[in-house]
């Protein structure tokens, strides 16, 4: 059974600033019940609706390390302007600094910035692992993975990063990012060097390449510097080559590598990289440094190179718009209709999560249940602030099969600790699993009284480590959630973002 909603539609933006352009998107989303009538109610997003592309923009920077916020949101305001939307009709959506520009010194309060001004329930975002999640889903790997039941792999490359996401039968199974960019060696039309990017010293160091600003270069060598570049990269996302033996891919590779590789069936390329594939291939030192950079050359010898693998390149939905498309349109999930929440809380933002997960010994033993509820506060007194409000979410699983007794004694216990570890704490969040959270919430609340006020929602899939978003009520008491996950190198079978 499908309720209807008064109005089922809720707009949404995605806002990209990355190493070389900015861009926005707006969109709207549709809100639809897929439980069936005797089942507890659950929304989900069913359709997706592109309403605005704002142009490309540079990205505006104040100097080398620090990037013009009051341009980039003079920019929005206009382009909020010519969509005909105010930013406090928007209730879903994210800011996202991508590549190179994370990097910048004021990186973080540009985020917060921006996205305090653009909604109530825009959120800021950031990591290269959520990077290159929404870009996959947004150039269309996610869905592609579903069609051919396999493992489809997007690689978004812009001017800084290459953040490759790797989605198996829908779901993402791992991420990798690279320092494969279009800007980090910029040039002129007559081969001179302008600047080196920091990052992708060590690899140019480790593969024999010394380069300097003010030097000038050959259109071969540049060339032959991106296929370089190139193989490294696919021999390591095809398995070809580990980095532990191999020292100029460590040197590619800024984080921990993925381990093990997951098999791919299929790739694609977006990003401006991705879109440049599409342009003419340069033949001369004059066409590749049309936009001052190796861009339009990484692009095309990464198209041959690829080429030359075992496996089908696909041309993905979008290009260089493939991240926006994803933080506009594919990062909210809807919490469960059976929530219990205070609204004058929300909304909370960028708040980590803790996961306990309750066996059936631990649901049966009180006092094996007990002592992991204590040392789970124990652990969150230690990482957090003691006085923050909240100072994480609790994410509890395996409350499926929960009795009356075990959510009493749970409700009893989880009162009495965060009282003990975080007594000037004024809000408590629980996030479940399973659809339990009014009955947890409200027994919560008996025993909390008017502090901490308690905020429990169900139907969402969190891991340790993650950090969530949750807005304001929609229609009620459904609330939009974003999950994001920052770093998962080496976890298998990762949550939806």
């Amino acid at each position: 059974m499908n309720e209807q909603l008064p109005d089922p539609w809720i707009s949404s933006v995605g806002i990209d600033i990355g190493t070389s352009t900015t861009k926005m998107i707006l969109s709207r989303l549709k809100l639809m019940r897929t439980s069936s009538a005797i089942s507890l109610p659950r929304f989900d997003i069913v359709e997706r609706e592109l309403l605005y592309e704002s142009p490309i923009y540079s990205t505006p920077l104040k100097s080398g390390d620090e990037v013009d916020a009051e341009q980039i949101w003079q920019i929005l305001a206009k382009e909020y302007e010519l969509a005909g939307i105010r930013p406090e009709e928007l209730k879903s959506g994210a800011v996202i600094i991508t590549g190179e520009a994370a990097n910048k010194r004021n990186a973080k309060q540009i985020l917060h910035l921006l996205a305090e001004r653009s909604g109530d329930f825009v959120v800021a975002t950031a990591g290269a692992d959520l990077e290159g999640l929404l870009a996959g889903k947004g150039a269309g790997a996610e869905d592609r993975s579903k069609r051919i039941r396999g493992a489809v792999a997007n690689i978004d490359i812009g001017g800084g990063t290459a953040n490759a996401a790797i989605f198996q039968r829908g779901k993402p199974i791992g991420t990798v990012t690279f320092h494969v960019g279009g800007r980090l060696i910029q040039v002129d039309t007559g081969g001179m060097i302008i600047a080196v990017s920091p990052s992708i010293r060590p690899w140019l160091d480790a593969s024999g390449y010394r380069l300097e600003a003010g030097q000038t270069i050959s259109f071969e060598v540049l060339k032959e510097i991106c296929s370089a570049m190139s193989r490294n990269m696919l021999d390591y996302l095809t398995g070809r080559a580990i980095p532990d033996r191999e020292k100029p891919i460590r040197a590619l590779i800024p984080g921990e590598p993925l381990t093990p590789v997951p098999s791919v069936e299929e790739w694609m390329f977006s990003g401006g990289i991705g879109r440049l594939m599409e342009e003419a291939k340069p033949d001369n030192l004059a066409e590749t440094a049309v936009h001052g950079d190796i861009g339009p050359l990484l692009a095309h010898t990464l198209k041959e190179c690829a080429a030359q693998y075992p496996i089908r390149l696909v041309k993905p939905d979008q290009t260089v718009r493939a991240t926006v498309i994803g933080a506009g349109m594919q990062s909210t999930e809807i919490s469960g209709a059976t929530v219990h929440l205070d609204k004058s809380v929300l909304p909370i933002r960028n708040l980590p999560v803790m996961k306990l997960e309750l066996s059936s010994h631990l649901l049966e033993h009180p006092e094996s249940l007990a002592e992991a509820l204590a040392q789970t506060m124990r652990n969150g007194a230690n990482l957090y602030e003691q006085d923050a409000s909240p100072p994480f979410a609790l994410a509890l699983s395996g409350l499926s099969n929960c009795t009356y007794f075990s959510l009493q004694y749970l409700s009893d216990k989880l009162s009495e600790g965060f009282k003990t570890y975080f007594p000037s704490s004024g809000v408590m969040v629980i996030v479940c699993e399973s659809d339990i959270a009014k009955a947890l919430g409200q027994s919560l609340e008996r025993r909390c009284g008017a502090i901490p006020k308690v905020v429990c929602i169900d139907q969402i899939k969190v891991e340790h480590g993650d950090y969530i978003d949750l807005g304001e009520p929609i229609f009620g008491t459904m609330i939009p959630v974003v999950v994001k996950t920052l770093a998962f190198h080496n976890r298998v079978g990762v949550t939806n973002v």
